[in-house]
């Protein structure tokens, strides 16, 4: 009796087989180099030595020092030679050292703006671990005052000042706020993140030159992190964003989360779509994914609550808002 057609053709090896675990790994596969090198990039200009503040210090105020005489003379001898347009440079020096001054203290207002954020967080955390309702109290009408210029966000705090009397739990009150405050911040901060992927990931893609993707990467990254400074009510000046900006990706790259994780690249493209694609729409969607994470993390610094009533943030979810409607297209 001969064997059918449809019969399966078993072949017997001698030994044990090669094992899966032995394979080599995949040399192309994509890592979102640009967001990782972008992300080291931002999280070097942490606080050096004491020496090195104090070199960095005594030349800048040295430089000033010179700038400032050098101006000086040169309006004093330029009104000597002609008044007029002494006068003049006089007049732009003093319009030069009001802007000077005006930049300042915008940054230190910003600086203590986000400070209060800190702050905030801090004592609504403070608030709910020690049940003090005083204490909730304080924080959520500290939050009213974060946002009590905020016209978007009127009927919110009249729901909230409504409400707030009725609850006698300060983990109920802190949660109260959250709801109805920070509920419609975080959608606009979930479209921000979402539109920073996507510009990243369409970078990467279509653009290819040597280290355009790298400053692509950080450039997109550090307008988001500003974007969502101000969408919680930060509005960061350019040092401002820059430390924070910082900061958040100097915590991941210590905590090691910027890195490639297959539940990224899944939610992004799904199944097999990778291997269908070229190399440089592979390292798109890593990096676009990666860009995800560090806005989730923004989002959790920028934040004057931490996230309890609400739920954080998927990072798989704004990648598939922002990644796979562009490569859809494509």
């Amino acid at each position: 009796m001969t064997e059918g057609r449809d019969d399966p053709l078993l072949i017997e090896l001698d030994g044990e087989g090669p094992s899966p675990a032995d394979a080599p790994p995949i040399e192309d596969a994509p890592e979102g180099r640009a967001m990782r090198r972008a992300a080291q990039i931002a999280a070097r200009g942490r606080r050096g030595s004491l020496a090195g503040r104090l070199f960095l210090a005594a030349a800048g105020g040295f430089l000033t020092l010179v700038l400032s005489l050098a101006a000086w003379d040169f309006v004093a001898r330029l009104l000597a030679r002609v008044p007029v347009l002494g006068a003049v440079a006089g007049l732009l020096l003093v319009l030069l050292l009001c802007a000077a001054v005006a930049l300042a203290l915008r940054e230190l207002l910003a600086f203590a703006r986000l400070r209060r954020i800190d702050q905030l967080r801090d004592a609504a955390e403070a608030a709910v671990l020690s049940a003090d309702r005083a204490q909730a109290l304080r924080v959520v009408a500290g939050i009213e005052a974060l946002y009590a210029g905020r016209e978007d966000l009127a009927w919110a705090r009249r729901r909230l000042g409504e409400r707030r009397d009725e609850l006698f739990d300060a983990s109920a009150l802190i949660d109260l706020a959250e709801t109805e405050l920070l509920a419609p911040l975080d959608e606009a901060a979930r479209l921000e993140v979402a539109a920073a992927a996507r510009q990243v990931a369409a970078v990467t893609a279509f653009v290819p030159l040597a280290f355009a993707d790298v400053a692509a990467a950080l450039l997109a990254n550090l307008r988001m992190i500003r974007r969502l400074a101000e969408i919680y009510g930060g509005r960061t000046g350019t040092l401002g964003a820059w430390r924070l900006t910082r900061a958040v990706l100097a915590h991941l790259v210590a905590t090691g989360a910027v890195a490639v994780g297959d539940d990224l690249i899944g939610a992004a493209a799904g199944g097999g779509v990778i291997s269908k694609l070229s190399r440089r729409f592979g390292e798109g969607v890593v990096n676009g994914a990666l860009t995800a994470r560090v806005g989730v993390a923004a989002m959790e610094v920028c934040r004057p609550l931490p996230f309890r009533a609400l739920a954080p943030p998927r990072t798989s979810a704004l990648v598939s808002l922002g990644v796979t409607g562009l490569f859809a297209r494509v």
